[in-house]
């Protein structure tokens, strides 16, 4: 039997990426799945991959912004598998963030709708999902955060405090219902290449992230769905309340890393420090 057996989940923004990676985690494992995204036909697509894996699941097109259609989730989960055990909150406003600039730039709307998203969306679905747990004697959430929310930037002002809050959120959320069983983490993902960050990032700034890694490849969706799974099965059960990062030790190091670190040997010098500096897009 898989860990997720007799469990149902609600997975939003899985039409696609990290989440859609780990909708078919969580039924690969026996899990009956609600796969929820903004995107229909995403969503269906997702669904249809899992049944050839599984026996139960839904798809609903909704935005977790809007009050109503979370409520509106929820209750299609209810009707059809009888409550909810594990959530993943996934769903974040990534269309933002090409217009997600520095603070004297930034669109106030652009603040706005972010945290309308990232922030007041999942707070919303996991004021819907917490009665459920409570009902069946508890359950685990996965909030999907980031590194961008443990880091300062020079950009994407919105997108990280959005994150920095939902990491808070997650404490606060493992502190208020651990006594009802409801375990709460955030994960927090670094270089992940999805299809949509990979239609972004050109191979200038590809090499840029990757040579700030410990770790000689750059992540995959699935790798942040076997975390998302761990923390949501028994095997995590005295675990809650944090944020683990999944970044191939981009925040790990000292910042001087790419460039040698702080040992003199390290740094290159002569002509292969020509060569690093002609390498630098």
């Amino acid at each position: 039997m898989g860990r997720f057996e007799g469990k149902v989940a609600v997975v939003t923004g899985a039409g696609a990426g990290i989440g859609k990676a780990c909708a078919l985690a969580i039924a690969r494992e026996g899990g009956r799945v609600v796969v929820a995204d903004i995107d229909a036909s995403a969503a269906i697509s997702c669904t249809t991959q899992i049944a050839a894996k599984a026996d139960h699941t839904l798809a609903l097109a909704m935005d977790i912004a809007d009050a109503q259609a979370v409520a509106a989730l929820f209750e299609a989960a209810q009707r059809h598998f009888g409550g909810v055990d594990l959530l993943v909150n996934n769903a974040s406003a990534m269309h933002l963030t090409p217009r997600d600039c520095a603070i004297l730039d930034l669109d106030l709307a652009v603040w706005d709708q972010t945290m309308a998203t990232n922030l007041r969306g999942t707070l919303l679905c996991c004021r819907q999902a917490i009665p459920l747990m409570i009902a069946r004697g508890g359950g685990a959430i996965v909030n999907m955060s980031s590194c961008q929310g443990l880091s300062g930037d020079s950009a994407q002002t919105s997108y990280a405090a959005s994150k920095a809050a939902l990491n808070m959120l997650s404490a606060s959320l493992a502190t208020q219902y651990g006594h009802a069983q409801i375990r709460c983490n955030a994960v927090a993902p670094g270089l992940i290449m999805t299809e949509r960050l990979l239609a972004k990032l050109d191979e200038c700034m590809q090499w840029h992230l990757r040579r700030h890694q410990l770790l000689p490849r750059v992540g995959r969706p699935e790798d942040v769905a076997a975390l998302v799974a761990f923390l949501l099965s028994d095997d995590a059960a005295f675990i809650t309340g944090q944020v683990v990062c999944i970044d191939g030790g981009m925040l790990a190091h000292v910042p001087t890393y790419a460039d040698g670190g702080n040992s003199p040997a390290a740094r290159p010098t002569g002509g292969i420090a020509e060569a690093a500096a002609e390498q630098h897009c």
